[in-house]
């Protein structure tokens, strides 16, 4: 009898009377029947179109006979890395292997390739000569053209090519994935299907590409690190669906790859269909014995409310793939979801969150946005908000208020992060009473990123004054609300246009505040990211102008380093960076120092710690709820050190 997944075995096809599937899904992740899995979005949309689809999840990558188990498809296969480019996937910011994969059954690592888009094509292709190829996902998505590739630290072609894939379906893909389907299904050959919006292809023939911009050569990109910057920030302006021209690149002289514009943003009743969509909501049955698959414990009892974001970090890829527009469910498609969720034997009484990239967009940021797209040139709360920005948390608001009355529900967290600016740009401060009041459990996680206004401009977010407007406003909130509750600030170490003086900036603030973070975030170069065109130009595309990277393993140490400057382990490398920096004004006894300077009084144990560890402010509300540790560590760091001193002293 079904189980309600989709075929993973010829036994399944027979079960369900399926002789020969129209499409097979090649997939790097386990296979999670679940709305936040891209691969169980796209084959339960081609299912409700009519199409057969099966899936093999993590195939065996040595065996191209792993690729066939459920023969040959009528239509194609349908290739993905997984809901991660598999190369973040597999090793940290430092080019280390990582021990564990959430995305694969007991959370095993190795159970996909490297750049595993091209390595599973390749399989196919080995026994699929001529059988279409449609890539999707984050990998592809983001490598469509020529790209840099951090972990081997040249550019790269378009995966089109490395992959011998015949199309690429970028973005979310909804409405290209049943385009292309309708065109495969109607007799059309993949290599006539050149005209469809959200996807790109290969030709050989120039006169056929037309009202298109051409973008440098790759010899050229290879040659002149301006041209990729250029480039890059060409395609950075073409990514809107209603002003975006089509864009071409050149390989060899004699071989094109095209992208035309994306495709559309989901309509709210389009989004409202495809997550009413049958999903299981969890991992196959087949995992069960190696423990389940980790991923779905952190969105199991999370509702998806947007897609997009118009917030435009530099850092962050989804201009690229989701886009700048807000596409949103409507409430009562989000609340029937969580109406059957808090029924599942499993539920606490916790919805983990209710968002999207950016939690409190539930708009486009304008109303222009919907008929005649995004600025290309310029952003909505970059550097300062736009005039035309409409700063609303109605709508979110009344949507939660929704879901705290359901039954069965203790708890509505908001987990998918806040934009604090969005926020403080509100004059009513409803939400901020009831984001306090309803939505935090003793921590709001914010990501600040630096403190440093030159960083803050690389990174596309706003001065620090804004976010010294969002601790006080938040502060002064849950005092009003009589509750202890701290905001734990995300913040991002060695990205471009950060300097030592900057990380020692930053290492102040973190003084000032009286709070060390347990987690770093290096800066991370994945493809198509503005700050990661930064990293391998040493160019701001969006002037062309010269930017300072970090880019020896050793001054990203120190960067990093300098934000736990209280860290034992760290000292010798705070040493070294402040000297570099001319800041050995922070080595010393001071309240304003970082650290101690080892022998005269200041023993190896407490080297980074005494008065100046706590800082002026320390116990702060916005310091965190680890802090009343800290300060009693600091402390008793303080009074072994007097006692050190008094000894040499005294000789007692």
């Amino acid at each position: 009898m079904s189980n309600g997944f989709l075929p993973v075995s010829r036994a399944d096809m027979e079960e369900r009377g399926i002789a020969q599937l129209d499409f097979v899904y090649v997939c790097g992740d386990a296979y999670v029947d679940h709305p936040s899995f891209g691969h169980a979005i796209i084959t339960r949309l081609l299912e409700a179109h009519g199409y057969t689809v099966g899936i093999i999840a993590q195939p065996d990558f040595k065996n191209a006979e792993s690729i066939n188990i459920l023969g040959e498809p009528r239509l194609g296969f349908l290739v993905s890395a997984g809901n991660m480019d598999s190369m973040v996937n597999h090793y940290s910011v430092s080019k280390k292997r990582r021990q564990t994969d959430a995305f694969t059954p007991g959370g095993v690592m190795g159970k996909r390739p490297d750049y595993a888009t091209v390595v599973y094509c390749n399989l196919i292709r080995k026994i699929y000569k001529h059988k279409p190829i449609i890539i999707g996902g984050i990998e592809a998505s983001l490598r469509r053209l020529a790209h840099y590739d951090y972990w081997s630290d040249k550019m790269k072609r378009s995966i089109l090519l490395d992959s011998g894939a015949d199309l690429i379906s970028y973005g979310m893909g909804e409405h290209s994935i049943i385009e292309i389907a309708d065109a495969l299904n109607s007799g059309l050959c993949v290599c006539d299907i050149t005209f469809i919006n959200g996807t790109v292809y290969k030709t050989r023939k120039r006169e056929d590409i037309y009202d298109a911009i051409e973008l440098p050569h790759y010899e050229e990109l290879l040659a002149d690190k301006r041209a990729y910057a250029r480039s890059f920030y060409t395609q950075y302006c073409n990514t809107d669906p209603f002003v975006a021209k089509r864009l071409f690149e050149t390989y060899d002289g004699k071989l094109f790859v095209v992208q035309n514009p994306p495709a559309k943003p989901l309509s709210q009743s389009e989004m409202d269909f495809v997550y009413s969509l049958p999903y299981q909501r969890t991992y196959h049955p087949d995992y069960e014995a190696k423990g389940g698959v980790p991923a779905i414990s952190e969105v199991r009892f999370s509702l998806v409310s947007n897609r997009g974001c118009y917030g435009g970090c530099s850092f962050c890829a989804l201009t690229f793939h989701q886009g700048r527009i807000i596409q949103t469910r409507s409430h009562e498609s989000i609340v029937a979801e969580a109406e059957k969720m808090v029924w599942e034997p499993d539920f606490k009484g916790y919805i983990h969150d209710v968002g999207g990239p950016t939690a409190n967009f539930r708009a486009p940021s304008c109303d222009k946005q919907l008929t005649k797209g995004v600025c290309p040139n310029r952003q909505c709360l970059f550097p300062t908000p736009c005039k035309n920005l409409k700063v609303d948390h109605e709508d979110y608001l009344k949507l939660l208020r929704k879901l705290r009355e359901l039954p069965n529900v203790k708890k509505v967290f908001i987990r998918s992060g806040i934009r604090f600016d969005y926020l403080i740009y509100d004059e009513d401060h409803t939400f901020l009473r009831e984001l306090c009041e309803h939505h935090v459990s003793g921590q709001l996680k914010v990501a600040p990123e630096h403190i440093s206004n030159p960083v803050l401009e690389k990174m596309g977010k706003p001065g620090v004054e804004v976010y010294r407007r969002f601790t006080k406003a938040y502060e002064d909130m849950n005092k009003k609300l009589g509750k202890k509750q701290y905001l734990v600030p995300y913040l991002m170490s060695s990205h471009p246009g950060s300097t030592l003086k900057e990380a020692v900036e930053l290492a102040e603030f973190l003084r000032n505040l009286g709070y060390m973070p347990e987690q770093v975030q290096d800066f991370y170069p994945t493809p198509s990211t503005i700050s990661t065109c930064m990293y391998y130009t040493g160019l701001d595309p969006r002037t062309m102008e010269p930017v300072y990277v970090a880019v020896s393993p050793h001054e990203k140490a120190m960067q990093r380093a300098l934000i736990q400057y209280r860290n034992p382990k760290n000292y010798e490398l705070v040493v070294e960076a402040l000297t570099k920096a001319g800041r050995t004004d922070l080595i010393g006894f001071d309240a304003k120092c970082l650290i101690r300077p080892r022998g005269n009084g200041g023993s190896r144990s407490s080297a980074g710690y005494g008065k100046a560890a706590g800082g002026r402010n320390a116990g702060t509300r916005t310091a965190g709820a680890r802090n009343s540790g800290a300060k009693k560590a600091t402390g008793t760091a303080k009074k072994k050190t007097i006692r050190n001193v008094h000894k040499k002293k005294t000789g007692k």
